[in-house]
């Protein structure tokens, strides 16, 4: 599954702009007064003003065996969050490594370097590097229903987890990570899980399809 494009909601425009393009550096387009893109590599992500937003967990795909650069880089514009005194979390099940940190609204922001998916064309890194985003997070108390209709409208498959706490939904290009927020908070800071709107382009399968999350409630289109 790979994700083109992501539109999630804040409440503070201008403290988020100044972040990402002031402190980490992305490349902005079609910024105006209520909104932004910004340029993850192949993928955008927007962001829309909406009064009342929630936080949100989202990943970017960082190259191969990058994590470590990564994270000195990272660390020096904005504190990265551990977890049992490592910085750089490993997911061995995975064949991956992790760097998580905060942006302004406290969504929880991860960079994901997986084994053999991208490799580095520099050993230096920057925001240039990202590859793309790898994951959106999407809460619900109801995971089993999520999962069979985006099984069944986008033939996306089941990559780890269940459907009770937690189920990774997609592939290892792209990924919804899916947590009923009754029985889970979001790793590594154990921060409440919102049911938070999104909206998200993907392809899969040679197909492309819109996706809308609001309210819990979930529609799929193809394009």
């Amino acid at each position: 599954m790979k994700i083109d494009k992501l539109t999630i909601y804040t409440s503070n425009i201008e403290g988020q702009l100044e972040f990402y393009r002031d402190e980490l550096g992305f490349e902005i387009e079609k910024y105006t007064e209520d909104s932004f893109e910004i340029i993850t590599g192949y993928s955008r992500l927007r962001l829309e003003y909406r009064g009342n937003s929630t936080p949100y967990h989202i990943a970017f795909h960082i190259p191969d065996r990058q994590e470590e650069v990564a994270m000195e880089w990272l660390d020096n514009i904005v504190p990265v969050i551990g977890f049992n005194d490592d910085k750089i979390v490993d997911f061995p099940n995975w064949q991956a490594k992790s760097i998580y940190f905060y942006d302004k609204d406290k969504n929880i922001m991860e960079f994901i370097s997986r084994r053999d998916f991208s490799k580095a064309e520099t050993a230096i890194f920057n925001v240039d590097n990202i590859v793309g985003i790898a994951e959106i997070g999407l809460v619900t108390q109801n995971i089993k229903e999520k999962f069979e209709k985006l099984n069944l409208e986008c033939g996306l498959d089941q990559f780890d987890g269940d459907f009770d706490r937690f189920c990774a939904i997609g592939d290892p290009s792209g990924l919804l990570i899916t947590i009923n927020n009754e029985k889970k908070d979001w790793f590594p800071t154990n921060d409440k899980a919102f049911s938070s709107d999104f909206k998200m382009k993907l392809e899969h399968q040679s197909k492309t399809f819109q996706l809308n999350y609001s309210q819990d409630e979930l529609t799929i289109s193809e394009n």
